[in-house]
């Protein structure tokens, strides 16, 4: 933007200095244009200045604030207001204390919020309202709506059901879709061409390999630190989990040249990131996003390469050692295992005896 511009970002710090904007994390919510508004928070929070809070979570309450402005009728606005308030955010703070939140979380419940207004648009343009709705209703509109649409108003729905604002509704159940693993053997060509070719981005090479060897979706790839890279007498651990996952001796060269010569730390926001992957944004990580179109572009398909390395580290391992080394829920490690045919069935869980995730097939360059 242009200097001087209204909203511009130094006329954002002019008004701050001023005392026009309070400095809080409220004010920044209505603040506008939202990008130079949600950069100068970046900036802020990095300093000290704001408390820290979760990016996502902020996105999400600057993006509520504008969403309801615009909702012209009075009890619409205050039913999507309550959803919002009252089941939406908890559930992002409560993950958010757990872990950062993912662009994909900030996601989901912006299209919670989307769907449950457009649901409610849908009724009133059929001169119906949530006490008037009867179960025929609500079959018709299934009927009329995709899968997404069905799925993610969902959760609207069973609120409304549980605070009484409608009656009791049948509603189908919701329909999970997996993405097909990779091949063995393209996992395998993968892996030998990242850990051999040279003329590859660095910083694509080593996500890549971190997605294919430990099974991590870009959103968690960006989370680790310099300081999550394990050097200690010739062995290199990961921490992605717990235990640490051993990483191997073709990736940790890799790895470790890639810690030294990291991309985005002469900028006057990151001079000291401890990110493994840098972003441009002030305490920021890379965008997962952006991560997953630099590795498309690659020709690396990331769910699919995802789902091919946690299926074969369940064949390999015990579900709940892969499970706690890797992030996972146990639950879903012992899914995975029934799926693949695992032997491990008799594993006892706790007993961490066995070594964590990181090993390299053969075929890959590991002499």
């Amino acid at each position: 933007m242009r200097k001087g511009k209204i909203g511009a970002p130094d006329d954002l710090m002019r008004r701050l200095g001023r005392g026009e904007i309070e400095l809080t994390h409220e004010a920044f919510h209505t603040l506008q244009p939202w990008r130079a508004a949600a950069h100068l928070r970046e900036l802020l929070m990095a300093c000290g200045v704001l408390p820290a809070v979760d990016k996502q979570l902020c996105l999400f309450e600057s993006w509520l604030v504008g969403h309801l402005a615009v909702i012209a009728e009075p009890e619409p606005a205050q039913i999507i207001r309550r959803f919002a308030t009252w089941s939406v955010l908890p559930k992002l703070r409560t993950a958010a204390d757990r872990r950062p939140l993912t662009p994909g979380s900030q996601k989901y419940a912006t299209g919670q919020v989307k769907h449950a207004t457009a649901f409610l648009n849908w009724l009133s343009d059929h001169d119906l309202t949530l006490t008037a709705c009867r179960q025929t209703d609500i079959d018709r509109w299934h009927v009329e709506h995709k899968e997404h649409n069905r799925s993610t108003v969902r959760p609207f729905l069973l609120w409304c059901q549980t605070i009484k604002l409608t009656r009791r509704f049948r509603l189908p159940p919701p329909q999970a879709r997996r993405a097909a693993p990779l091949s063995h053997s393209d996992r395998l060509s993968f892996l030998g061409r990242l850990l051999t070719d040279d003329s590859l981005p660095p910083r694509s090479r080593v996500a890549a390999v971190i997605i294919l060897l430990y099974a991590q979706p870009c959103s968690r790839v960006v989370r680790p630190t310099i300081d999550d890279v394990i050097h200690d007498n010739g062995q290199v651990l990961l921490r992605l989990g717990e235990p640490f996952s051993p990483v191997p001796a073709p990736f940790a060269e890799l790895l470790l040249t890639w810690i030294d010569n990291r991309d985005n730390m002469n900028t006057a926001t990151n001079p000291d990131s401890r990110w493994l992957f840098p972003g441009r944004r002030a305490g920021q990580p890379l965008h997962p996003n952006g991560l997953s179109s630099q590795l498309n572009d690659l020709g690396i398909p990331t769910t699919a390469a995802r789902a091919a390395a946690i299926r074969q580290q369940v064949l390999e391992m015990p579900a709940p050692v892969v499970a706690d080394a890797l992030g996972y829920h146990n639950k879903t490690t012992t899914r995975l295992r029934n799926e693949t045919g695992g032997t491990w069935s008799r594993y006892a869980s706790g007993d961490h005896t066995r070594s964590p995730p990181g090993w390299v097939p053969r075929g890959t360059g590991d002499s």
